[in-house]
């Protein structure tokens, strides 16, 4: 192999790593976007119908929200959505690598919080999801109790290495527990872009009883296609070859654009119009 030859032949490899690491950039941009908008709907409907005395609004969104007279389980759901926000908020400030290189004292506080906030997320998430119900009945419960099944072991395993000082096995577990604990704003971005995709129709499920073989699908799908997509970029980004990488990196791509698909979709087609419903309803919103 001649010079000219090796020049080009680490020019392209260079230009394919390049491309699996601008790949994941890509996505965790378009991540940022869309959780950084669901924390803002968070806090602004379930918290705005609070202040202006009107938590009823929750049962808009949520089948079995606002119970009157059940002090108890009302005071836990609107702990459960703050500690919800706090985790998806978090959760994007645990997996920056410049945060965690920058300020490693913060880090570690913001993981013990992140890991803890999960848990709890967890506990509470499968407790109404039986005991209140579920858009969606049965099926969704059970999605959703593995869901919350697999938040506590990655998030066990995340501090479990981490007290052990194995570093590198440590973030692999947290970034599969930052993927599994986004796992509710999967299923309404994946929801959005299928109903983009499929024209507004609810192809393959009811719209009226929010049951159907899609959302079965989609209530285990929106963890465990992103853990498989992070598993195969683990696996190019370790021990790839060129192929490999490039693939991978294809893949990731055509994943975000539909992802981004999905979050404007939620943005435009259920954020928005809430909080807009809210406004009407109190007449002022601040």
């Amino acid at each position: 192999m001649n010079v000219t030859t090796a020049s080009l032949e680490s020019h392209r490899t260079r230009a394919i790593h390049n491309a699996l690491d601008y790949s994941v950039k890509f996505w965790f941009m378009a991540m940022v976007v869309g959780q950084v908008a669901f924390v803002y709907y968070i806090v602004a409907f379930y918290g705005g119908a609070l202040a202006h005395g009107t938590p009823e609004a929750w049962n808009k969104v949520l089948p079995h929200g606002y119970v009157a007279g059940d002090v108890t389980g009302n005071l836990a759901l609107g702990a459960h959505l703050l500690v919800a926000a706090i985790v998806t908020l978090s959760g994007l400030l645990q997996v920056v690598p410049k945060i965690r290189s920058a300020a490693p004292t913060f880090h570690r506080w913001n993981g013990r919080v992140y890991v803890s906030a999960a848990i709890i997320a967890s506990l509470t998430g499968i407790f109404f999801g039986w005991s209140r119900g579920t858009a969606g009945g049965a099926g969704q419960g059970v999605g959703i109790t593995i869901n919350g099944l697999l938040i506590m072991l990655c998030a066990v395993q995340a501090w479990r290495y981490a007290r052990a000082r194995d570093f590198a096995t440590h973030r692999r577990w947290a970034l599969r527990l930052f993927l599994v604990a986004s796992g509710v704003w999967f299923f309404r971005v994946g929801l959005m872009m299928w109903l983009i995709v499929n024209h507004g129709q609810p192809v393959g499920f009811d719209a009226q009883t929010f049951t159907g073989p899609a959302l079965i699908i989609l209530g285990v799908a929106d963890y465990l296609l992103p853990l498989a997509l992070l598993e195969i970029y683990m696996r190019a980004k370790s021990g790839g070859n060129s192929w490999a990488r490039l693939g991978t990196a294809s893949l990731m791509f055509s994943a975000t654009l539909l992802m981004c698909v999905g979050i404007f979709g939620a943005i435009m087609g259920l954020w928005l119009p809430r909080l807009a419903s809210l406004v009407t309803e109190v007449g002022t919103y601040a």
